[in-house]
């Protein structure tokens, strides 16, 4: 016993890389990319018991496991009926296809990969900010008749977090439904408040709840959505979450962000997406009826595809129809992003776009929230420099929409940041949007934002100094990982 007690710093570091060998082959054998293999298996090699920690947080692939499943809503009868209804007739798919040309493959992926239908009775709204976002957020859910479903990753207990908190209580006690999924982790929900939900008939559900959320930052699955729908009329997805720091002016950084609402047939799928993860937080069987898929009454024509990606899909496919969209434009793709971590798929579409001749341009922030993944986001940035790539950065404040416009005819707002973790790790939600009006307002508002912003230009950029490379290099190891 002495032996041991001497030596039990020894045995605890040979069963580290023990464990960390037998996890190396269980990776290998996985078939990953070379650079998520790599990754994990230096993590494993040079940081001692911190590299299996972040094995248990990362390494699991619940895509493969099938832990979520959506199938007790995808084939409930009222489901399939509303998305054989949303199916374009042979038509309208051959006018769809002679106004997009080539970037047809676009709207034929998201519908072959996740079956998300093209919706085309749409009236869009882009709300720049969270002041515009929630002046029209809270009269939706104050005219409420039916429902109200809201799915968030950030729900703070603060001003506006508690008006809206105060507005559902209000709306419940209405008698209307109300149910509430809020992100475990990114969300801070007082005990009392979650009292007065439930005393309220607030039906509210934690999104894999953890012990410690404090503590466990972001090194889980987490559901990165910002949904709501009422009525089934009306629905909104975008960068905005529900906090004091999203509204401007307050004392604090300035934010910059984006947001969409959607009256239409765009909100069937958003709505069918409500439900999938619902159906997920509580244990009852969710059933179904044609009360929450209300007709649509819009005349105005705006295609629309609503795209999900995370652990309960069978591909990234929010990264799939990024990577079409870029390899299909024709003259401009214009992306704001507040993380900009590319995987190599999305990194060589960038890089072979300009290097065609289509403008490609980057809107990032010029201080990251995250001291890790803003050195990351710059050990990317020599490459595309060196491409041709424009790459700007805010300098008014935060920037934290997540949009893309291409050629004046598609873009998309959503909740998907350009990184490995909104591609493969988080629930995520994006609008993938064919309309030129909507187009149009967003790469006026991605003007606007560069004059709030300094180009980087690449022989600048080579004369950074040597210790900022080293720990943009570093942190470029780990970024699959982040």
């Amino acid at each position: 016993m002495d032996f041991i007690r001497d030596h039990i710093g020894t045995f605890l570091v040979a069963a580290n890389y023990i464990l960390a060998i037998v996890l190396i082959f269980i990776i290998l054998f996985k078939q990953l990319s070379p650079s998520k293999t790599m990754s994990y298996i230096l993590v494993l090699l040079l940081l001692p018991f911190l590299g299996l920690v972040v094995y248990v947080l990362f390494g699991q692939d619940y895509r493969k496991s099938k832990i979520f499943n959506r199938k007790n809503v995808l084939d409930q009868q009222v489901v399939k009926k509303i998305l054989n209804e949303l199916s374009l007739e042979e038509k309208e798919e051959d006018a769809v296809e002679e106004i997009l040309q080539e970037k047809t493959k676009l709207y034929k992926l998201i519908h072959n990969t996740e079956k998300s239908k093209l919706t085309t009775y749409n009236e869009l709204k882009v709300l720049v900010n969270g002041e515009e976002k929630f002046e029209y957020f809270l009269k939706d859910i104050e005219a409420a008749q039916h429902h109200i479903h809201m799915e968030y990753y950030i729900l703070e207990d603060d001003t506006i977090g508690n008006k809206v908190i105060d507005l559902l209580c209000k709306k419940a006690k209405e008698g209307i439904e109300v149910r509430l999924v809020y992100d475990d982790v990114g969300s801070d929900i007082s005990r009392s408040n979650k009292k007065r939900l439930s005393g309220a008939g607030v039906l509210h559900y934690p999104f894999m709840p953890v012990l410690f959320s404090g503590l466990t930052g972001k090194m889980n699955y987490r559901d990165h959505r910002k949904i709501l729908v009422v009525d089934g009329k009306v629905g909104y997805v975008g960068g905005v979450n529900i906090a004091d720091h999203y509204i401007n002016p307050d004392n604090g950084r300035y934010w910059r962000d984006t947001h969409l609402r959607i009256e239409g047939e765009a909100v069937k799928p958003l709505q069918i997406l409500f439900f999938t993860t619902w159906d997920f937080v509580q244990e009852a069987p969710v059933k179904l009826s044609d009360r929450y898929f209300p007709n649509t009454q819009v005349q105005n024509r705006a295609g629309v595809q609503i795209v999900s990606s995370g652990p309960d899909t069978d591909w990234p496919d929010i990264m799939e129809a990024i990577f079409t969209a870029i390899m299909t434009a024709r003259h401009y793709v214009y992306i704001t992003t507040p993380y900009f971590i590319p995987n190599d798929e999305i990194l060589a579409a960038l890089q072979i776009a300009t290097r065609s001749g289509v403008d490609v341009q980057l809107l990032i922030p010029e201080k990251s929230d995250s001291w890790i993944s803003g050195s990351a986001t710059s050990s990317y940035l020599q490459h595309i420099l060196e491409a041709g790539v424009k790459v700007f950065r805010y300098k008014k404040g935060f920037i934290h929409a997540k949009t893309m416009v291409l050629d004046d005819e598609i873009c998309s707002i959503g909740t998907a940041n350009m990184d490995y973790r909104s591609f493969d790790i988080n629930f995520e939600v994006n609008a993938f949007i064919y309309d030129k009006e909507t187009s149009s307002v967003l790469k006026e508002q991605f003007l606007l934002d560069l004059e709030d912003s300094e180009q980087v230009h690449l022989d600048q950029w080579e004369k950074r100094p040597i210790t900022a490379r080293f720990v943009e290099s570093t942190s470029k190891l780990l970024a699959p990982l982040l």
